[in-house]
């Protein structure tokens, strides 16, 4: 059973610091720590650092806080959803409002055209899949 919950899961992994300064500087952080159940599609340092600079640096300024909100909601989806569940969707509905799209294309599950790189990490208020890029909504 995890005794974590998911912002405090990812912040232990420690390979999402830059996912959990921006959940910091949105106000989202209480928000995931939160009853739930959520399911985080959580891109790694790796996938932010794929974004411009200037553009990841101007999204943390609390100027932009609502860009940066609508992104990062934009990978979260209600309910937890296991790997076993989400290769059976096409799409899925993210906390934003906006959908995502899914599919399996030679074994490798892709929210958007970004790969999940890790599945199912189970935190006590829903699940983590790692994608390897920054989902950006429409």
């Amino acid at each position: 059973m995890p005794s974590k919950d998911i912002v405090d899961t990812a912040v232990s992994a420690g390979s999402f610091k830059t996912l959990t300064a921006a959940l910091e500087a949105a106000g989202l952080v209480e928000t995931l720590k939160g009853k739930g159940p959520f399911t985080v599609f959580a891109p790694t340092d790796d996938a932010f650092a794929k974004l411009p600079e200037v553009t990841l640096k101007s999204l943390l300024k609390p100027e932009n806080k609502k860009n940066l909100t609508a992104i990062l909601t934009y990978h979260v989806v209600a309910g937890n959803v296991k790997a076993a569940d989400v290769i059976k969707l096409s799409s899925a509905k993210t906390l934003n409002g906006q959908s995502v799209t899914i599919k399996t294309v030679g074994g490798k599950v892709l929210i958007n055209g970004a790969t999940v790189v890790k599945a199912d990490i189970a935190a006590t208020n829903g699940t983590i899949h790692v994608i390897d890029t920054v989902l950006m909504p429409k």
